[in-house]
């Protein structure tokens, strides 16, 4: 699976500087030859909401997938609220994404916090711990919850199976899960953030499942939604609507 974009698009009436060039320019490149200006190269942004019982690891699913870290659970406090994520996802040679992730506290006293956010997120991840049976039985109730608060707009999910890494813990087969999430149409992954297993898999076919429904016009984006929105791409357009209004003109 594709990971963080390496390359970005570019305009063609515009060659990219060199990595030298950059840094004479003031543009700071990296050791791959990545500036700053490239980072900044995204076709579309959009908004994931991570959801799940309090301890099932979100924190460290974020942790792991935004900064290639696991912070381990003596570093990672409860969540208070939202915290605010971010990456890049080249899901096609050099098409990026942005994604702004949402890390949702799952105790009850901070729900009426987080579904405020609901409403503006285009994916979700719907976590539990597979060593936690209720973590596994309430994500029924995640999902009913979220799918009230997005209305009217339309939320894509997948189902988490967290710290996979503790099999002989186990409480939640592989089977059942599977059928939960086959049930309410969702993808399912066994994923753990301590070994690094299935982490980076789990945001990218997310990502990549947004995507197509964005390019078949099944989720658009709209005026007052922040599940979607058009990102920052001088080569590229996003629909045949802006191909024909652009034509064949440079929008950098």
């Amino acid at each position: 699976m594709p990971g963080i974009g390496a390359v970005g698009a570019r305009c063609r009436h515009r060659p990219r500087r060199r990595p030298d060039q950059a840094k004479g320019s003031g543009q700071q490149a990296d050791g791959s030859g990545e500036t700053a200006m490239d980072a900044a190269i995204w076709i579309y942004q959009f908004r994931l909401i991570v959801l799940g019982d309090s301890t099932v690891g979100k924190s460290c699913l974020l942790h792991r997938f935004t900064e290639g870290r696991f912070p381990g659970p003596m570093h990672c406090d409860p969540t208070v609220g939202v915290d605010f994520f971010s990456r890049l996802v080249e899901i096609e040679p050099g098409k990026r994404i942005k994604l702004q992730l949402w890390d949702t506290a799952g105790q009850e006293r901070f729900r009426s916090i987080t579904r405020s956010y609901y409403r503006n997120s285009v994916g979700g991840l719907l976590v539990f711990d597979i060593t936690n049976r209720s973590s596994f039985e309430h994500i029924y109730d995640w999902l009913d919850e979220a799918k009230m608060h997005v209305q009217p707009f339309q939320i894509i999910f997948i189902l988490v199976g967290h710290k996979c890494d503790l099999e002989s813990d186990r409480q939640v087969t592989r089977e059942e899960a599977e059928e939960l999430a086959s049930a309410c149409s969702m993808k399912y992954i066994e994923t753990s953030a301590k070994e690094a297993t299935n982490v980076e898999e789990s945001f990218t076919i997310l990502t990549k499942d947004i995507y197509e429904l964005v390019k078949k016009g099944e989720i658009s984006i709209q005026d007052g939604w922040e599940g979607v929105k058009s990102g920052f791409v001088p080569n590229v357009v996003h629909s045949s609507e802006e191909a024909t209004s652009l034509g064949e003109q440079c929008p950098c």
